[in-house]
């Protein structure tokens, strides 16, 4: 019997009894738990790569960039070779902010894992919003803020050289509302490492509303931190969780395989 069990005051779920992922009841409460919780975590799957890329496509469309369904995490430069990027995943962040359409949902599954630290740590913006004092939510609301690549990137590296800003600058910026509204009715927080600045601002200002409102949206009774165990299996609402990855030696053998879901609604 399929059995939840909440993981934090805000968000993430823990879901049990799971033997079957072809039961459509299964996948069905998964995705509502995920919906309504955000993170959602089965232990013990032993999902390979296609059993992983079958089980992501219950949830929705499978996204491919560059022709593979599955994407190595890894900082061992062998097995990925966004080991260098991926640095800039050990600060708070949504994936796809860049893009008109966000990716609805990431699936992460454990290959390896780290002897000490290299855990992940998400932190709702829904919760975030939703406990915003009422003139804080008027202050924010029908802001714009720019997002890049190279905001991201600049966290980790603050003198990039020629060659790096011209590779960081090929990637398009994009402006979005600082609350998403989305079709449901539900509101979150467009915020972390790739937002730039607020349009029509001052930058000090701009970024001092930035830091302010990631201080206040990553404040622990919002956040669940997940520690790794080979074969976990955690799956996460992109657009509404802020995520990050816990620091560990760079030469371990922490290995993740990714999917990513695809999402059907554009940034307001």
């Amino acid at each position: 019997m399929v059995e939840t069990k909440a993981l934090g005051p805000s968000l993430g779920v823990e879901v049990t009894g799971v033997d079957n992922l072809d039961d459509e009841a299964v996948i069905a409460r998964c995705l509502e738990a995920l919906k309504w919780r955000g993170v959602l975590l089965i232990r013990g799957l032993d999902l390979d790569d296609d059993a992983q890329v079958r089980f992501s496509r219950k949830l929705g469309p499978v996204l491919a960039p560059a022709g593979k369904e599955v994407f190595v995490v890894s900082l061992d430069p062998a097995k990925s070779r966004s080991a260098e990027y991926l640095k800039g995943t050990f600060h708070w962040h949504i994936d796809d902010t860049t893009n008109d359409v966000p990716a609805k949902a990431t699936m992460l599954t454990a290959r390896h894992v780290a002897m000490v630290g290299g855990g992940t740590e998400f932190a709702s913006t829904y919760a975030a919003w939703e406990n915003l004092p009422e003139a804080d939510r008027k202050r924010y609301e029908g802001l714009r803020v720019v997002h890049s690549f190279e905001a991201a990137q600049r966290l980790v590296q603050p003198n990039p050289t020629d060659e790096q800003l011209a590779a960081w600058r090929q990637l398009p910026t994009h402006e979005s509302d600082l609350v998403w509204n989305r079709q449901d009715g539900r509101q979150s927080l467009v915020i972390g490492a790739t937002a730039d600045h607020v349009v029509g601002m001052r930058p000090e200002e701009s970024r001092e509303l930035l830091d302010e409102l990631q201080a206040w949206a990553t404040q622990e009774r919002f956040c669940y931190t997940h520690d790794w165990q080979v074969n976990d299996v955690v799956i996460w609402d992109n657009t509404g969780m802020l995520h990050r990855a816990l620091p560990y030696d760079p030469s371990s053998e922490r290995t993740m395989h990714r999917t990513t879901i695809a999402g059907n609604e554009a940034w307001s």
